[in-house]
């Protein structure tokens, strides 16, 4: 067995890559997707992701693999640290650079240790788990962290002696509804009422919403949708422009069979929003939204109800439409925990950030519990 770090994701054969993406993996662990995200410019030197994807070879054959980069800040990670940095600038000690697996700017939960047909994902998990802990030593990395791994991986990434964290999304589940109209009958009258006057905003306005088939796919959608995404990041002085056209324009030609785009359009049929979902599986993912005029609700249709709809109509198990917002919560998202897995090489700083994410895990379960007790009440 030899493990190798990959350059790009191109250093391998996208079947191989693939083979090791299970049915239940999210679509951001594709080949295409993360050689999108490289071709396009917006991982590699410069941009403070240097990819060095694990990889696990069996002779020829690759046998598992995992999306890593060595990070020279903290951005575009959604599992925040800056704080940690603070704390090692305190102690004198250097965070900067750290490895981090995961698949940028992609706060969505999925396999991170990928295998193929026979090996064992939790033993290859563990075994990346103490390999990434001898890398931050060999190339002098502060540390290690495992953003996003799913809830069946992460115990294998903590027995492979990393530290947990834990956090907090909204995600909408399907209870086996049929119509909109059932899903809407298990929330209280009040937020039906309040549901149902926003979902009908769009008609009035003139505007339809609809979601595009891969067959309908063109370039100019691809800028449409970029144009979108910069409203949103633009807008905000947290916002970074982490992706290009160039991106935008790779995946609709090369990804367009997980690319589940929603456009507004008003009356005249030129688009006014947008929100860029990917789907793979029995799962719908949301990721980005924006658009170019300020109409009331439309940003709740367009992102959440839309693809509420979309999954029932789809028979899908899951909506996640990524990271933060409590106002998902009063539209049928649930709260949902989240994990990360964390080796910092400096024991000063694993004697600090330990009991502290201890506390914290405390913190979001009792979130999570308190909301859904809450919520069964009404």
């Amino acid at each position: 067995m030899e493990l190798r770090l990959l350059e790009r994701v191109r250093d391998v054969d996208r079947d191989a890559w693939n083979a090791l993406v299970g049915p239940d993996d999210s679509p951001f662990v594709e080949w295409t997707w993360l050689d999108c995200l490289e071709e396009a410019g917006c991982v590699g030197p410069g941009t403070g992701w240097l990819p060095r994807h694990l990889a696990l070879f069996d002779g020829k054959d690759l046998v598992a693999a995992a999306p890593a980069y060595i990070k020279g800040n903290s951005e575009g990670e959604f599992v925040f640290d800056w704080s940690w940095a603070d704390l090692s600038h305190k102690l004198g000690e250097e965070y900067y650079p750290k490895l981090v697996v995961a698949v940028p700017f992609t706060p969505a939960t999925g396999a991170r240790a990928l295998v193929g047909p026979g090996r064992d994902r939790d033993e290859t998990a563990q075994l990346f788990a103490r390999v990434t802990a001898t890398l931050t030593d060999e190339l002098g990395l502060s540390g290690a962290h495992v953003l996003f791994p799913s809830d069946a991986e992460v115990d294998a990434w903590t027995l492979g002696g990393m530290m947990r964290r834990s956090g907090v999304q909204y995600h909408w589940s399907n209870r086996g509804f049929s119509t909109f109209e059932d899903f809407l009958a298990t929330l209280p009258s009040k937020k039906r009422t309040q549901i149902r006057r926003e979902r009908s905003q769009p008609a009035r306005d003139k505007v339809t919403i609809a979601t595009l088939t891969p067959d309908e796919l063109t370039p100019a959608h691809a800028t449409a949708m970029y144009d979108l995404y910069l409203t949103t990041v633009d807008k905000y002085f947290y916002g970074r422009r982490y992706l290009n056209e160039r991106f935008f324009q790779l995946v609709a030609s090369r990804f367009g069979e997980r690319l589940a785009w929603v456009l507004a359009r008003d009356v005249r049929g030129k688009p006014i929003a947008g929100a860029f979902n990917v789907q793979r599986g029995s799962v719908l993912y949301g990721r980005y939204w924006g658009t170019f005029v300020d109409m009331p609700f439309l940003h709740f249709n367009v992102c959440f109800y839309h693809g509420i709809d979309a999954a029932i109509r789809g028979g899908l198990a899951t909506f996640n439409p990524g990271a933060g917002g409590e106002h998902k919560r009063v539209r049928g998202f649930a709260p949902t925990l989240t994990h990360s897995a964390h080796h910092l090489r400096s024991p000063r700083m694993r004697s600090i950030v330990e009991p502290f994410l201890a506390r914290e895990r405390r913190a979001v379960t009792e979130l999570i519990e308190t909301e859904r007790r809450e919520a069964e009440g009404r």
